[in-house]
This record gives structure tokens, C-alpha cells and sequence, in this order.
């Protein structure tokens, strides 16, 4: 199987091919693992199930139902190079030297970067940032803006979600006399760019374990190797200043965390489950500015950070100013938050409309070609770059394979990937650069960016093909489905949600818990928005009422099974959600899935 379907035992109900095309799947579970956790941490047996079946063991089921960085912060300095660039940036604060960060457009690289300017700011110094522009730039560092940062004063540079494979632009800072350190957390090759440090869990020879940090995991440990490295010289006190709580700014890596799509277990539970915490005080105007504009009322939780406030944060880097999240979430003054905010607001509308059109017109190509393969490579020379990523996420949910997506830039291919779990893209496509198949590329498991010159694209995709259809043979690759268990109607409480919200936060490396509901009935289906159906659901007894909603499925076989289930039973597969009406708590269920029973 892939890379981690070995959990995966048992199809769940028969079901082989559901109305989505899947496979459902029930992971291994040890029963008795599941009821001992339920005995000794005091939860439903429903929730140590689930914990058990996530591979969540006696030893370590505590600190996942209470993730604190008193117990899951690593020393910094288990990274390669941390103290090295602790050192040399505690020298540069010493000796009033001007330091600059160049980030990136997208969250995580609006937060590490906001993160970075917050703590510098606390340490007295205005540090100038560069956020490249998608369209004129791209991605990564490169010369002519370092050269620019170099002509404003700085000479000591750090590179943020960026710069561990941008060996020429780094060259050329090098020889300019520019000190570069790397702050990274994407897949590293073995010649490491020129820089004073390269900070990077992901570096080949990292034993720090820490591997699924994002850049503002990283940047964030890089604040607390700084501030040890200042306070053990004794320059706080000489400077009359006091230490930073780095506590405080948790909220901008929690965002960065789950937008990144990092798995969220150990250290990221806590970075998440305590920045959300953080977000509640409303003490970043940027953060608050953003949740007021998006209507985000309740308490925050993972879905509004990647679902609510992250797209708006990225709509600047996509379609509008590449800057503005980065300044957003650092700025401290509350009207401007409001502008920015209002401006991130309408560029996420620009995007979506942006993105429609552009989702048609490539389901348009990748189905006017004989079948799809094992990927889906299409391009369009009016699609607009900012947003491929978020198409080729689209396509690689239809089509269950690796999704490639291209829009033309001067004369050549800009590309964005994403893919399905057990196929690594970012080792694909930089593969595909070391054979001479790609001006520049890379990225991580499941998702990559890539630039492609014209007349290599049968080639490109003839290389990829090949690689992607030998990977799914040989591990049996296909899209599946994981089932936690079944359940009832009338067994769908307020309790049970309850109880299964302590195990979030959920988001990638913890999959919200999904249930089968067996052989419901539906009462009543219509038609909500251009798309969704909404539903309400009965067990096969009678018994229990229960709502339910199905998005973006009108045009496809899961919306036109509930719409004509013509009184069938059927099995439901779905995730459950507190439901909050006119002052009312109720439950309603997000379906995922639906089959008929075998």
C-alpha cells in the first residue's frame, strides 16, 4: 500500500466503489488499546477508538489530548546550524548592524515573516522585508531584491520559507558581500545553497526529528535560540529591554501550521491548540481585523484558520499585492489592519471567480484528452499563476491522481502540483530538474511549484507518467476512503461531538473522525447555493433525526444519489459538526461519501 495505508486492513461495509469513486477503508484498531485510554483518561470509549486507531499509544495518549510546549518543545538547538544563526544574529543585534528578511506570498511565509518583524521589532529593531511578487518574481530569493535589501543597508539576510535550492541567487548575494541564513522547511538536495546557516529541518544531514515543522515552526524556534543567545550575553539588561513573551505571537505560527497542511501531531498539535488560545485575546489587530471582516463570530478553531482566515491571507500573494498579508499580520495600527483586511476581502472574491473560470477550462482539457492516467498535467497560457495551486488541489480531488497545473509567464511555464498520499511529488519533480526536464523546481510530499520550458512539456510529462504508473502498480495505490466506524442516526448527539472535539484540532495527520451512517433513509433532499444538497436523514428503523449537508455534489453522483435515492436505504459517510441555529445547539452531519449497501 502507500506510504502510510498500511493501517488500512479491512474494506468498511463491502464497499469497494462508493458514488465518489472510492474505496472504504477501516484502519486496524487494537479494541482493548481503544478501551484501556478510555478507562484511564477519562473519555467516551467512542474517542480512545478513534485515538487507538490513529496509532495513539498509553504513552503519549496525555499529551494528545493535552498538547502543551512545556512538554513537546525540542531545544532549538537539536537543528543543524541553529546556533550558528542564533550567534550571528545575536552579533548583528549587538553591533547595530541592519538586518532584512525576504519571505514568501503565501501563509506560511506571511506569518514566519510577520513572526520574524514582530520579534526584531521587540528587540528594537525595524527590520525591512522583501515579499516577492508572484507574477514578476516568483517564488524564492532572488538577486536583484537581495541586491536591493543590500543597497538599503542590510548586509546580513534572512531567507524565510525560501532559499534552500536557490543556489545561483545566493551566489550572486555571496559575492555582493551579503551574509545569508536559510530559515526553510522545504526538501533539501544534498548541495546546500551558500549562506552562513542554513536552518532546515528538512536538510539531508537534520537529525533533529523535526521534519514536519513548517517555516513559522522553524522561525518560531529560531525567536527562542535568538532570545537565549541575547539573554546569555546579558544584552537585554544592557540595552533596557525586557524579554518578549514569544507566547504571545503563537496565533501567527497556529495560522502558518494549518495552512501549510503540516501534519498536525506533537509539536504542531500544541503550536496550533495553544495559538488558538492565543487568538481569543484578539491582541494581533491584523488576526482580528481579518476573523471581523470574514464573519468568523465563535471561537476560532483549525477549519477558520485554514478555510476562513488563510485564503483571504493568500489572496494577496494570488491575485492582489503580495505583500499586504505579511504587513497585515505584523502592522500594530487597527485602521490600517481594517483597510488591509477590506483589500485582502475583495482579492479572495477576485480570486474565486478568477478560480472558476479557470477550474472549467481545465477539467475541460484534462477530459478532452483519450483517459486520465496516473496525473493530470494541463496548462493554459491566460491562466492566471495565482491560482493553479488551488486548481490543481480541485483536479487532484476529482481525478484521485497527481494534478499539474500551468500558466505562461514570459514565454514559459509556470506550474503548481499537488498530490495524493504515497506519491512524493517534490522528489518527482526535482527528479525531473536533475535530468534537464525543468528550468527550476521543488517542493515537498504533496505539493510542489516548477518551471517548464515549452518544448520539454511531452517530455516532462512522459517522465512523470512513467514514474507515477510504476508507484501506484507497485503499491496499489487507489483512492480511498478511511472509516472510524459506523454509527446510527439517533446515536448522532451533542455529547458525542463534544466528546470527539478534544480531539482536535484536526487538519493533516489528524483526520477529523468519520462515520458511516448504515442504511439511512432520506426524508427530505433539496437543492441549496448553485451546488450543495441538503438533507435530512432517518435511521433504517425510524429512529432519529438527523440534518446533513453535501458540498460542490450537484453534478455528480453522490448529489444525484441523495437527490433520487427514490426511499433506498443507504450507507452515509460523514463527519459531524456542532450546529449552531438562532441561539440552538444541534448536530448536523458534512458528507463525504454515500454508497448504496452491498
Amino acid at each position: 500500500m502507500g506510504m502510510t495505508d498500511h493501517a488500512f486492513e479491512k474494506t468498511f461495509m463491502g464497499i469497494e466503489r462508493s458514488a465518489t469513486g472510492k474505496w472504504w477503508r477501516e484502519r486496524d484498531l487494537d479494541e482493548r488499546l481503544g478501551i484501556t485510554i478510555a478507562q484511564r483518561f477519562g473519555v467516551p470509549e467512542i474517542v480512545g477508538r478513534v485515538m487507538a486507531s490513529r496509532g495513539i499509544g498509553l504513552d503519549d495518549a496525555e499529551s494528545f489530548l493535552t498538547p502543551t510546549l512545556r512538554d513537546l518543545m525540542p531545544d532549538p538547538s537539536s537543528l543543524k546550524d541553529m546556533d550558528k544563526a542564533a550567534s550571528r544574529i545575536a552579533d548583528a543585534i549587538e553591533a547595530g548592524e541592519k538586518l532584512a528578511v525576504f519571505g514568501d506570498y503565501d501563509v506560511d511565509g506571511a506569518t514566519s515573516t510577520a513572526l520574524l518583524k514582530r520579534f526584531f521589532r521587540a528587540l528594537g529593531a525595524d527590520v525591512p522585508v522583501h515579499i516577492p511578487d508572484r507574477m514578476k518574481e516568483g517564488y524564492g530569493p532572488n538577486a536583484p531584491a537581495l541586491l536591493e535589501l543590500q543597497r538599503n543597508g542590510a548586509n546580513l539576510i534572512l531567507t524565510v520559507d525560501c532559499g534552500v535550492t536557490a543556489y545561483a541567487p545566493l551566489q550572486e548575494a555571496k559575492d555582493a558581500g551579503i551574509e545569508i541564513i536559510v530559515v526553510d522547511h522545504h526538501a533539501a538536495e544534498p548541495e546546500l545553497p551558500p549562506a552562513v546557516a542554513v536552518v532546515n529541518p528538512n536538510r539531508l544531514d537534520d537529525e533533529s526529528g523535526l521534519g514536519n515543522l513548517c517555516a513559522a515552526g522553524v522561525a518560531f524556534l529560531l525567536c527562542v535560540a535568538i532570545l537565549r543567545e541575547v539573554r546569555s550575553r546579558g544584552w537585554l539588561e544592557k540595552a533596557g529591554l525586557r524579554a518578549p513573551d514569544l507566547r504571545n505571537w503563537l496565533d501567527l505560527v497556529a495560522l502558518g501550521t494549518v495552512c501549510d497542511v503540516v501534519p498536525l501531531r506533537g509539536l504542531n498539535r500544541a503550536f496550533v491548540t495553544q495559538g488558538i488560545k492565543v487568538m481569543r485575546h484578539r491582541s494581533n489587530v491584523g488576526m482580528t481585523a481579518l476573523a471581523d471582516i470574514a464573519g468568523v463570530n465563535e471561537t476560532p478553531s483549525a477549519y477558520h484558520l485554514g478555510f476562513v482566515l488563510g485564503p483571504r491571507v493568500n489572496a494577496g500573494g494570488r491575485v492582489g499585492e503580495s505583500f499586504l498579508g505579511t504587513t497585515l499580520l505584523s502592522g500594530e495600527n487597527p485602521a490600517e489592519a481594517q483597510d488591509i483586511a477590506r483589500k485582502l476581502d475583495e482579492y479572495n472574491r477576485e480570486r474565486k471567480a478568477i478560480e472558476d473560470i479557470v477550474l472549467d477550462q481545465a477539467i475541460s482539457a484534462a477530459e478532452g484528452k483519450s483517459k486520465v492516467g496516473s496525473m493530470v498535467l494541463v496548462g493554459g497560457e491566460d491562466w492566471h499563476p495565482g491560482v493553479i495551486g488551488i486548481v490543481a488541489s480541485r483536479l487532484k480531488d476529482r481525478y484521485h491522481v497527481p494534478s499539474l497545473v500551468m500558466g505562461m509567464v514570459d514565454g514559459v511555464y509556470k506550474g503548481s502540483a499537488r498530490s495524493v498520499r504515497g506519491i512524493d511529488l517534490g522528489a518527482a519533480i526535482i527528479a525531473a530538474r536533475q535530468s534537464g526536464l525543468l528550468i527550476n523546481g521543488g517542493g515537498h510530499g504533496m505539493a510542489a511549484g516548477f518551471t517548464l520550458e515549452p518544448e520539454k512539456r511531452d517530455a516532462f510529462e512522459a517522465f512523470l507518467e512513467e514514474r507515477f504508473a510504476k508507484i501506484i502498480a507497485e503499491n496499489d495505490i487507489r483512492p480511498t476512503i478511511t472509516v472510524d466506524g459506523a454509527l446510527h442516526a439517533a446515536g448522532a448527539t451533542l455529547d458525542l461531538v463534544e466528546a470527539l472535539e478534544n480531539l482536535g484540532p484536526f487538519g493533516a495527520g489528524n483526520a477529523e473522525p468519520r462515520f458511516v451512517f448504515v442504511d439511512c433513509r432520506v426524508i427530505k433532499a433539496d437543492v441549496v447555493g448553485a451546488d450543495h444538497v441538503r438533507c435530512i436523514l432517518t435511521g433504517s428503523n425510524g429512529k432519529g433525526r438527523l440534518k446533513a449537508i453535501a458540498f460542490r455534489c450537484l453534478d455528480n453522483d453522490m448529489g444525484q444519489t441523495l437527490i433520487k435515492h427514490g426511499g433506498r436505504p443507504l450507507h452515509i459517510l460523514g463527519h459531524l459538526r456542532r450546529d449552531s441555529w438562532q441561539g440552538r445547539e444541534g448536530v448536523q452531519l458534512m458528507i463525504d461519501d454515500v454508497s448504496l449497501p452491498v
